[in-house]
């Protein structure tokens, strides 16, 4: 399975025996962790939700993006659902290329579209209690907020 969601824990050895390829010299493979700490924040776990049928198509998009924009071979990402602990990895993304300049840049467009793409939530544990990711960010003030010009009026 190439790309996958759920509580299931991600494997880099298993991502990396899905990629291979004759054809490939180039592997390239994220992993994401769960860190003890957001924006001087301490964390102790993360809880991820999802709703899975329209996770996986997000990412069986990108997937298929990552296959027509690349000359890659194969991709598999993966991400984690449910409650993760300080370490514990909680998105893999792993791609075969012929080139590592190929492999690189794939696998950094994987990544970068989970993070902006994927519908999935996460909520950090920490000292203060539970905060929704979202929320916590909403809280923080925007330095790359554009301000809007006043409407020009018809003359």
């Amino acid at each position: 399975m190439a790309v996958r969601i759920g509580q299931e824990p991600v494997s880099v050895e298993d991502s990396l025996a899905r990629v291979e390829h004759p054809s490939c010299g180039g592997v390239a493979v994220f992993v994401g962790v769960v860190r003890n700490n957001d924006s001087g924040r301490r964390v102790t776990a993360i809880e991820y939700e999802a709703y899975p049928e329209m996770a996986r198509k997000v990412l069986e998009g990108i997937e298929t993006e990552l296959k027509r924009m690349h000359p890659v071979k194969k991709v598999v990402l993966w991400h984690r659902t449910g409650r993760l602990r300080v370490g514990e990895a909680s998105v893999v993304v792993a791609v075969s290329a012929p080139h590592r300049e190929e492999a690189f840049a794939a696998c950094r467009e994987g990544i970068e579209r989970i993070k902006a793409e994927l519908p999935v939530w996460k909520k950090e544990y920490g000292a203060g209690g539970a905060v929704w990711k979202e929320e916590q960010d909403l809280r923080k003030p925007s330095r790359t907020r554009r301000k809007t010009a006043p409407a020009r009026k018809n003359r």
